[in-house]
């Protein structure tokens, strides 16, 4: 709207009362209609005597309206211009859109598959760790297995790079056994013949491509066997089955902070190229859980271990599970892969369970054996 024209006083005549029925058709002749200020002057709407429809009434009313005499409001009103007017009928007012309910935030997976795969598996391995150690020691070399098969067919898929895994899968359950029994120079030992066997195996196969699938396999061999092999080491000491416990409470508890917090408050992402779905909100719950669970844990399950120890402990686990968490994400997201299987319903494969846990495993096999020895 020109506010100019609006606020211009009116030329005697322009809208007054013996006017309005010549409004309807061409302009008023007489001096008192301008050419040129038609053009640079918005008209007054036209208003009809009778409406056709009553406004917000039904259809019905209206018809009424019009089969009867015209009605007509035969009080002045002082308009615009200051001449006595029709009130102007008003439009009504158009009824504002509703906004789009807020969507539900969604979990991203099956909870219910989740939980039972994860209730099971933990049967499981409690089972094994506090009956028989060997047993134990036989389901970490499964998983070891299993996940190196995972991790390189995965990479053959994506990227055409064979690592061998027979010398992985052979080297990888050795590396585990070595570990449990002749400790950190067993490990050792076993992480370096294994690389030496996939670099001999290899070379069986054409030379095309052989930098890349020895450097690949080597990797594998360090990442999924080597790191899996300190879970075997914790066992070994007198409280073995109480620090495995606790190692895997804490890195469970870390996890379920992170995406419990993250989920309900989370809006800052964390690291949004890698892992688009982690927050900073989700990390502070992965700290807060975790240093709660580790103070917990040190006082009540590990001899001679202290709370405040178990707060240490508890913020290096938020921290490395977190850390082997983006790890796996970003190997998956050069793989352009959202899991690495479909072994375990609602949680994808086995190497998606054991990315915050592999890391883990040094890192608190270390703490454990400066806080309280190992014995």
């Amino acid at each position: 709207m020109n506010d100019s024209s609006w606020g211009a006083p009116p030329q005697a005549g322009y809208w007054g009362p013996s006017e309005q029925g010549s409004a309807q058709g061409a302009g008023p002749a007489g001096p008192a209609y301008d050419a040129h200020d038609a053009q640079h002057t918005r008209p007054m709407p036209i208003v009809p005597d009778g409406p056709a429809h009553g406004g917000d009434q039904d259809d019905d009313r209206g018809a009424a309206r019009l089969s009867g005499p015209p009605v007509r409001d035969d009080t002045p009103s002082t308009g615009s211009y200051g001449n006595p007017s029709q009130k102007p009928q008003e439009p009504m007012p158009s009824a504002a859109p509703q906004p789009a309910p807020a969507p539900k935030k969604s979990a991203g997976r099956d909870l219910g598959a989740a939980i039972g795969v994860g209730v099971g598996l933990g049967a499981v391995i409690v089972a094994s760790l506090f009956i028989v150690k060997a047993v134990f020691v036989g389901v970490v070399a499964v998983a070891v297995v299993v996940g190196l098969w995972e991790l390189t067919s995965r990479l053959d898929e994506r990227k055409g790079i064979k690592a061998p895994l027979v010398p992985l899968a052979v080297g990888g359950a050795a590396m585990v056994v070595a570990g449990y029994v002749r400790g950190a120079e067993g490990a050792w030992v076993a992480m370096a013949l294994t690389a030496l066997a996939v670099l001999v195996w290899r070379m069986t196969e054409p030379p095309e491509g052989y930098l890349k699938d020895v450097t690949a396999g080597v990797f594998a061999a360090f990442y999924v066997p080597f790191l899996a092999t300190f879970v075997a080491m914790m066992l070994t000491a007198d409280d073995g089955p109480r620090r495995v416990l606790t190692f895997l409470l804490l890195t469970v508890v870390s996890d379920t902070g992170a995406y419990a917090i993250g989920w309900r408050f989370g809006k800052h992402k964390l690291a949004p190229r890698i892992s688009p779905g982690k927050t900073r909100e989700g990390l502070v719950g992965a700290v807060a859980f975790a240093m709660v669970g580790g103070a917990l844990c040190l006082q009540f399950l590990i001899e001679d271990g202290t709370w405040w120890q178990g707060l240490i402990i508890g913020l290096a686990v938020a921290a490395t599970a977190t850390l082997g968490d983006l790890g796996e994400s970003m190997i998956k997201r050069d793989l352009g892969i959202k899991d690495m299987g479909t072994l375990l319903p609602g949680h994808g494969g086995i190497m998606d369970r054991l990315d915050s846990l592999l890391p883990t495993a040094p890192v608190v096999w270390l703490l454990l054996v400066i806080f309280v020895g190992s014995g």
